[in-house]
């Protein structure tokens, strides 16, 4: 079996993210690092975020950093990656990509504990590079210019100190002395010698100044002073001239300044007042802004709160150190501060967010200072201060994420033509169900009801010139109506469009003038107001007609086709007749190419499952250049003229091309290339997109031409980072559309469908799937899909968190407290009938739920429906129990139907040691009609149930290393069987007819088998390699499909002789199975699929994405993102698919210098599966690179592109 492997959807979870002008413009750019994809993204005017550049490096990113050069305008990315090298990339605003400028070798590759990458810190003059690892090892490089002003990097000088352990490093600005860099170290030699534990318990932590000399070319160490034990993060403060330099140590509790001969300066973080005193306060990002005469620094801490930092300084003598609370929002990975005014957010779980400043923070508000630090006897007094709403942010884009998916189903509930995914996403307040749905999103702006049932809708300009439509114009049955497009649009009678009769084209031909095709003639409306009027000869009709600028062809019933021109003076002149064999289906002409008179094609469809090129050229005009011949009968037809384009903006290669699709009659969109000078088709591809024949219409996105398809579904054909992408939109069937552009939506599309007209506008191009959101009260675990109800059970839990009748009770009081709302507590009346978030002074989602002690869980179990988005029934759970695995179960005797079960543990501990009071299995049955549970017994086990699974009529639960066969009794579930000999933990079971799949938490897959006459379950086969499983799926009799935790899947298979083996013995293997082998099963499995995903996959699922596709294996993983598995159906795409592989492996190694085939095969090699993201990078190739790959596989470029595109449109 051979696996294609392709990422639908990017990760969107960010690691890292640093801000920097990479364009080497005015604008500020975001680089953000989403595991192993290296993202450009960047505001735009209107303050919403756009995506450059987007690229899969194959490794893993710690690290990220910007540096520039003394007197340059550009920045420069350093990456620290799991490669063993120091990359520095450039970006290449003009082709689009990322340049690498400098790849230098100092370690092995992966994320080891004492090969540098994890740590990146820069000198703020931009004179070197140190790169740190976790233990021992930091490197410095010295980066520099030569002669013809290219950056030079020297080769790296060491600061080695071994049994130190690294926790943060960071540049301190000294001006142009010498580059000094921090670093907060742990020495642990003594600890390591020390067997009683106590040099240990005594291990102090030191900040340590490095100094590199430049004139010596030589590192050594400044200086060094013990700092508290809970230092975690170092930040660069402004020296030389614009500050005092030195760093900010961000401790637990404090903020201490530091800096070498001058004395210390500390400030204690302000602390919720409802935080539990056991608990401390880490700063976890930073982010400093600095102008011409002052700076400061936004830190935030673990809860959300940002605090401003500032420092009270003459030159270098710092006198005070000032922590004022500024805002909270969700804790952040990163934070970055545009020049612009923006504060863009990185957000650790959930949506990603960009702020603007409304102020910095100058207002009084809850501060401490050095200057008021008050020692007591238990230690520092503590400064306590409540959050608010935003007063110095404000919210104006978030980009979405589904960070982390904690459980996935695909399933058709609402009857749509493709499945929906349901993934649980997110954590604590923010957590959420996201409904995808293949396709773009589609913003509406308008919907206003027509007096009748419209046939047709087209909008024009008045003026070639103009920027925006002057006349949207509506065709009935029988009349046609003219709207004026202005502040509003309302309806027009001096137009001069006829409106008796139904249109069949309207257009603006010429420069300045309209035409209205009716069956009866052409109407042509000069910009003086003349009319001109063309009739057609005798009782014949025109029945279709297509035009461009500058040429008009019309079809009359019986098949003659009249070819019509613009002349100079801007009449419309009849240049030629022909006739056609039979009756025309549809007619369109290219569009007049840039500094020509006409265009010279016309397509013809016929129906005779014939489609033609006639030329237009005066030479030899309505002759035929080429005829194709097509499956049934072609419905519409449109060119599409794509622009020739070196890199830039849709980051490709590719000459200019002229595209002739066709929708046919039983669905199928056709699509050929028509060679621009003999007008002959080649390189059809073809594809199914609904039960309607698709109607072809060219609007424009972004600036360039595009295709709306308009069949059971809209469809949008478009242009995006050098590949032709055809994406369904998640909106309604339409039934005609014009592309629309007015001063209030300059990009839009105006259509028709049943009696409304709607404008809308496609949002972000390039995404694959859009989402409903629908948010959660605590982190969602795991949920099971009731098919016959189309419901959804969802299981929460959350750890260290109060319920919500405690939370309720806590605000009411702090509210009393407050005195807010002088009104009589006008406030909290509001709040219990769940106000909306905007008023309400403390929403959970925003703030993070009040902290509790680590040993109190919440959690709740949800039946939703997801087709309302609304929760019918939600139960808390009590007394400190968490629920951690869920099924549903017919039992038996069929006296209640359909029940839930549900395992939870009671007061869970992780720490000092993994420890549970009691677990329990609840039993619950579905009432009104499945919307509402209700507790029919619970029983206790003595273990957590992390998995529970229906199996012949009995329920089978893991609890711990044992598993159980339970039966349903009146008052508690009756144990019939069970089997103790797993190794650790079971977390999944699955069944198939007699046979059990069970997973271990470290072991892999356990065979299993229920003996009913014996009534013995046993083991008959394992797994040879431990593998800390996330995610299983049962893929057939014999196979299993997982998940480890190192980010890799793989399938195991039973040997066929073995399976037939088992099968037929009478005993079922049982003889063996007592005996055993290897300290383990009789049988082992083979692992027939590995590969390396590179994020950790938290839920599998086979399913097929497209109506009549074949199913392929989908995954969702802890960083957002989502991919899929195909199987290859014939040897020859195997062949194909691979020798591309290894050439683009050859020709375009990663970016970030890991191998790819090593980074596919990190834990183990990579077997039988071909990696998709490395073959869809060919495109983004430069021109003669394609080239010499497809002449390697005796191809052209663009059968390679038709491959590509076929294998993606078998998954989506």
């Amino acid at each position: 079996m051979y696996l294609y492997s392709l990422t639908l959807q990017r990760a969107t979870g960010i690691v890292c993210a640093i801000n920097g002008n990479f364009s080497g413009g005015k604008a500020q750019e975001i680089v953000v690092a989403r595991g192993k994809v290296l993202e450009l993204i960047r505001p735009d005017e209107n303050g919403k975020i756009q995506t450059l550049l987007s690229v899969e490096i194959f490794g893993v990113i710690r690290s990220l950093a910007q540096f520039r050069l003394t007197g340059s305008q550009k920045d420069y990315i350093v990456v620290g990656s799991d490669s063993g090298r120091i990359v520095i990339l450039e970006y290449n605003k003009e082709k689009n990509v990322f340049d690498k400028v400098h790849q230098e070798t100092f370690g092995k590759s992966g994320c080891r504990r004492i090969v540098p990458g994890q740590y990146l810190a820069i000198d703020p003059k931009g004179r070197a590079v140190m790169v740190g690892a976790c233990e021992k090892q930091k490197l410095v490089y010295v980066l520099n210019r030569d002669t013809s002003a290219r950056l030079t990097i020297s080769s790296p000088l060491e600061a080695h100190k071994s049994h130190t352990i690294v926790y943060s490093i960071c540049g301190v600005d000294c001006g142009f002395d010498n580059p000094i860099f921090a670093a907060i170290e742990l020495d642990y030699s003594e600890a390591d010698q020390d067997s009683t534990g106590q040099a240990a318990n005594e291990a102090q932590k030191h900040l340590t100044f490095y100094e590199l000399d430049l004139g010596l070319n030589h590192v050594s160490r400044k200086w060094s002073d013990q700092v508290d034990n809970g230092a975690n993060l170092l930040v660069t403060v402004p020296g030389g001239g614009d500050g005092p330099s030195g760093v900010l140590v961000c401790a637990e509790n404090f903020v201490i300044y530091k800096n070498q001969d001058k004395p210390d300066l500390r400030a204690v973080i302000p602390r919720r007042a409802d935080l539990p005193a056991e608990r401390g306060v880490l700063i976890v990002s930073a982010a400093m802004h600095k102008q011409k005469s002052m700076f400061f620094f936004l830190l935030q801490t673990e809860y959300g709160d940002i605090f401003k930092v500032t420092l009270d300084h003459d030159n270098d003598k710092v006198s005070e150190l000032k922590i004022k609370y500024f805002d909270t929002i969700p804790v952040t990975t990163s934070m970055c501060v545009l020049k612009s005014g923006f504060l863009f957010a990185a957000s650790e779980f959930g949506n990603h967010s960009l702020y603007q400043f409304r102020a910095i923070g100058e207002d009084p508000d809850v501060e401490s200072s050095s200057a008021t630090l008050m020692e007591t006897e238990e230690g520092f007094q503590p400064l306590f201060f409540q959050p608010r709403r935003l007063k110095n942010l404000v919210r104006i884009d978030q980009v979405e994420s589904l960070m982390p998916i904690m459980d996935m189903k695909v399933n058709n509930l609402f009857e749509e033509e493709t499945p929906q995914i349901f993934t649980l996403c997110g954590r604590g307040p923010r957590s959420s169900l996201r409904i995808l749905r293949p396709g773009l999103a589609i913003s509406e702006m308008a919907v206003s009801e027509l007096p009748g049932v419209p046939s047709a809708v087209w909008t024009v300009k008045k003026n070639v010139s103009d920027e925006f439509d002057a006349y949207i114009v509506v065709s009935f049955a029988n009349a046609t109506l003219v709207l004026s497009i202005g502040e509003t649009v309302e309806e027009v009678s001096d137009s001069g469009f006829l409106d008796t009769t139904p249109s069949l084209a309207v257009s603006l031909i010429g420069d300045d003038s309209l035409m209205q095709v009716h069956p009866n003639g052409i109407r042509h409306i000069r910009e003086d107001g003349r009319i001109n009027e063309w009739r057609t000869p005798g009782k014949r009709t025109i029945v279709k007609v297509g035009s461009n600028r500058l040429q008009v062809v019309i079809a009359l019933s019986g098949g003659e086709l009249i070819y019509f021109e613009v002349d100079m003076t801007g009449q419309l002149m009849e240049v030629e007749k022909h006739e056609m064999s039979g009756d025309v289906a549809c007619l369109d002409i290219a569009p007049v190419p840039e500094g020509r008179q006409r265009s010279r094609f016309l397509a013809v469809g016929s129906y005779d499952n014939t489609i033609r090129i006639l030329s237009l050229d005066p030479d030899d005009c309505m002759q035929i250049l080429s005829v194709q011949s097509v499956s049934s009968i072609p419905e519409s037809l449109l060119f599409l003229e794509v622009q020739a384009s070196i890199g830039g903006e849709d980051g490709a290669d590719h000459p200019a091309s002229l595209f002739l699709n066709a929708g046919l009659r039983t669905g199928i969109l056709f699509r050929t290339v028509v060679d621009m000078v003999t007008g002959q088709l080649s390189d059809s591809r073809s594809r199914f997109l609904g039960l309607r024949a698709p109607k072809l219409f060219s609007v424009s996105v972004r600036g360039k031409h595009a295709m709306l398809c308009l069949s059971s579904r809209p469809w949008l054909g478009y242009i995006h980072q050098g590949h032709f992408l055809l994406t369904p939109l998640s909106y309604e069937t339409l039934e005609y559309a014009a592309s629309f552009s007015s001063d209030q939506c300059a990009e839009g599309v105006v259509a028709v469908a049943g009696n409304a007209l709607r404008v809308f506008t496609i949002e972000r191009l390039g995404e694959t799937f859009n989402e409903t959101v629908v948010p959660l009260r605590y982190t969602p675990r795991k949920f099971v899909v009731q098919l016959k109800r189309k419901l959804l059970v969802i299981i929460e839990s959350d750890q260290g968190a109060f319920t919500a009748e405690e939370r309720e009770a806590a605000k009411k009081e702090c509210f009393e407290a407050a005195g807010i709302g002088e009104n009589g507590n006008g406030n909290v009346d509001q709040m219990e009938n769940g106000g909306d978030n905007e008023d309400d002074p403390l929403s959970d989602e925003h703030y993070g739920y009040p902290k509790a002690e680590s040993e109190k869980w919440v959690s709740c179990i949800r039946v939703l429906d997801p087709k309302t988005a609304t929760t019918t029934c939600l139960l808390e759970l009590q007394d400190n129990e968490a629920a951690f695995s869920i099924c549903t179960v017919n039992f038996h005797d069929k006296e209640y139907g359909t029940l839930l079960a549900v395992g939870t543990a009671k007061g869970l501990q992780f720490w000092p040691k993994r420890s549970v009071t009691a677990g329990y299995i609840h039993i619950y049955r579905f009432l009104d009609d499945g919307k509402s549970l209700e507790l029919l017994h619970k029983t206790q086990v003595d273990g957590v149930p992390l998995a529970l699974c229906q199996f012949q009529g009995r329920l089978l639960a893991g609890v711990g290393p044992v598993l159980r066969l339970y039966d349903l009794g009146k008052k508690r579930l009756l144990r019939k069987c069970e089997n103790k000999l797993f190794p650790n933990s079971i977390i999944s079971i699955q069944t198939y007819r007699d046979r059990i799949y069970v997973g271990d938490i470290q072991e892999s897959f356990h065979y299993c088998k229920y003996r009913r006459d014996e009534n013995q379950l046993y083991i008959f086969a394992d797994d040879c390699v431990p593998r800390w499983l996330t995610a299983s799926y049962h893929i057939d009799f014999d196979t299993m499909a997982g998940a480890d935790k190192f980010g890799n899947v793989y399938f195991v298979r039973l040997p066929q002789d073995v399976s037939d083996e088992i099968e037929e013995d009478p005993t079922g293997g049982r003889i063996k199975w007592e005996q055993g082998k290897l300290n383990g099963a009789p049988n082992k499995v083979e692992e027939i699929v590995q590969f390396h995903v590179g994020d950790v996959v938290s839920c599998v699922q086979k399913a097929s994405l497209i109506p009549g596709g074949g199913e392929c294996i989908i995954y969702g993983t802890v960083m957002g993102s989502l991919g899929a598995l195909l199987a290859f159906t014939s040897r020859d795409d195997v062949d194909f698919f691979s020798h591309l592989e290894m050439y683009m492996r050859q020709e375009h190694p990663p970016l970030c210098g890991r191998d790819h085939m090593a980074y596919r095969s990190a834990y183990f090699p990579v077997k039988d599966v071909i990696d998709g993201d490395l073959c869809e990078q060919f495109p983004t190739l430069p021109m003669d690179l394609q080239r010499k790959i497809a002449d390697e596989l005796d191809r052209t470029p663009g059968e390679i592109l038709k491959k590509l595109e076929e294998i993606r449109n078998k998954i989506i």
